[in-house]
Order: structure tokens, then sequence, then C-alpha cells
């Protein structure tokens, strides 16, 4: 099942379900579900899976359908329909956003040279880069019951940080560059008793500085503290063994970066989703009851290492995936030239 969350700015905030190229409205037939949020916790007090619910709620005989294409070329906070994130919450202090790196077997190498002198990767000793990698593919996919060893953690933000398809990708003064990272992620909600439950997945460009990051290793921690884009599509029975991602960025008229394809999924990662989860919500700090988790599992190439140029205003990024259905697009934009300025701390 594919979902999308939207807005009709005379209307309010839509729920709604992609069927070929319409959107089937759920809120115009049950005004009172107007985000996945409110489907999954009447699927909880009912005991029933959220595919289920769904299924039940398409049923309704008056629902309004939408054109698709319209809304995925909509910029957010027009006078037309427009969307928003596929997952959210009321209140963005509620939605935390965090992801884990070096999970991919083809993440290593370019994460390697980041923080290496040397191109060769057998030269030397270990990176830290290298060794977290080598233990995610002795411990990574640990056998049923058994915990493996943690995978690289990082925090992104809370929802201020988030941003949906045709949103633009913030460039502020302060970074040394934009980096793009298309990866799959993953959407969950916490229960009344504490307990994570996956949504599913959608499509995630997970944003960062790569240059600041590059100085130190130590720095990969503020690197991460940027937006984020993901969607337009909650796909609810993606199977997470094998997925198909393209990226491109385009400039003007040209294309200055295509990744080629590029794959995700537990065929492709050192570590298992199961493992991820595990890592993630084995704090308790991350099940509180009504939170919404982002959670980005990695990627398999950035263009960083290979590009002589910088992210700039107006580059436009696309990330698509077959099994996602519409692509996730996103316009860099630079930030507030005040940012560039030190941050005077007034006492109180």
């Amino acid at each position: 099942m594919r979902i999308v969350q939207f807005e009709i700015p005379s209307l309010g905030r839509r729920l709604g379900v992609v069927r070929n190229n319409t959107v089937v409205d759920i809120t115009s037939g049950h005004p009172d579900l107007t985000r996945v949020a409110d489907v999954f916790r009447r699927a909880r007090r009912q005991d029933a899976a959220i595919e289920l619910v769904f299924g039940e709620l398409l049923e309704h005989r008056s629902l309004e359908t939408h054109d698709y294409q319209q809304l995925l070329d909509a910029l957010p906070g027009r006078s037309h329909p427009f969307l928003h994130p596929p997952v959210d919450h009321a209140d963005p202090y509620r939605v935390l956003i965090t992801g884990t790196g070096l999970t991919h077997t083809g993440s290593m190498q370019s994460r390697d040279q980041m923080h290496s002198d040397s191109t060769d990767s057998s030269a030397g000793p270990e990176t830290p880069s290298a060794e977290m990698f080598r233990m995610g593919l002795e411990g990574g996919k640990p056998g049923p019951g058994r915990r493996g060893v943690a995978p690289e953690w990082f925090y992104k933000g809370n929802g201020f940080n988030l941003r949906g398809p045709r949103d633009a990708l913030g460039l502020p003064a302060f970074a040394l560059d934009g980096g793009e990272e298309p990866e799959i992620v993953g959407m969950y909600m916490i229960d009344d008793d504490g307990t994570p439950f996956r949504l599913g997945f959608t499509l995630g460009n997970e944003w960062s500085d790569h240059a600041t990051e590059q100085i130190n290793y130590l720095y990969l921690a503020p690197s991460k503290l940027r937006v984020c884009a993901v969607g337009p599509e909650l796909v609810t029975d993606c199977a997470f063994e094998e997925i198909h991602l393209r990226c491109t960025v385009r400039r003007a008229q040209e294309i200055v970066y295509d990744s080629g394809p590029l794959v995700s999924g537990e065929q492709h990662m050192c570590h298992s989703l199961a493992n991820c989860e595990d890592h993630h919500f084995k704090y308790p700090q991350h099940r509180q009851p009504g939170d919404v988790h982002l959670h980005f599992f990695g990627t398999s190439r950035l263009s960083h290492s290979s590009r002589d140029w910088k992210f700039a205003d107006g580059d436009l990024i696309t990330i698509e995936s077959p099994e996602f259905g519409a692509p996730l697009v996103n316009r860099v934009v630079a930030g507030d030239d005040s940012l560039a300025k030190p941050v005077v701390v007034r006492p109180a």
C-alpha cells in the first residue's frame, strides 16, 4: 500500500492512498483522520494491522480523488494542494530523526577515503570507519534472539528538520558544502505500551556536509545537523531485501551528477534490519508512547569523493526507486547569510 500525506490550503491536512495516477482522499470520508499517526492509533485500538485498517477506510463510498502528478509537481505552501512528508506528527518535538552509517557493503570505500590520507584502503592502520565496517561484517547479522554488534548511529534532529517532496534543502551559510545521501528510511511509531511499530519505508535524502566531516571524523555529528527530505510515499509492504535506487543532480539544464544504479536492502548491507532496529530502540528514551521515529539506513555511494564542484542554490536533486513509486525531488536553497556570523548569547 502506498500512502501519502498532503494538504489542500483551503481545507487543511489530508491523508491519501495512491492508486495508479490518482490519490484517494481518506480524509474526505473520515474527517478525523488527517495523518498516518491517526490511523496507527485506530489500528492499535482495534489490535489490527495498519494495512487492514486502511483497506477498511477505502471502502467508504464517497471518497474524493486527486491527480497525483499535480500533487507531485506542486511547491509546498502555495494556493494549490501539495505533499507533506508521508509520516510526521502534529508536534514536531515528537519526531526523532536518526540514522545508521557504514551499513552498506559499498559504502566503506568512500567513507574510508574521506577519513584517510591514502586512497589505498590497505595502506597503514585501519581508520575508525574501516574498523566499524569490519565489526559490522563480523557481527552485524546475528541469529534470531541474539544481539549483534552495534552499528554507527547518528542524530539529525526533530521534526523541525524534516522536509517533504519539492521542499527546499537549505544550504546554511556556515556549511562548507551540501551532500546528498540517497537512502531508504524506516518510519516508526511507538504505541501506548512503549512498543515500536514499523509503519513502512520511504525514500530519503539524508542531506549532510561531507566537506566538514572530511576535516576530522569527529565532525561527523555536527555535519549531520542539517535538514533532510523524505517521501513522497510510505510503502507499507516493502520487502527490505534488495532495493534499487538512483540519484541525479541537475544544475540549470545539465545533469552534473548521476550516481548510476545503486542498491540497498539486507542483501547489500553488513547489518540486518533487525539489528539496526534493535540498537536504536534498545534505549528507553526511544520508546516513548506516541513518538514518531524516522531512521535512515545508509547508502552505498556519495558524490562527494568523485566531484570537483560544490552544491549551489538552485541545484535539483532527484532520488528514485522502482520499488517506491514516484521519485523524491528537492531543490537546494542557499541559507540565511546571517548564520555566517557568530551567535551571541545574551545573559538572562
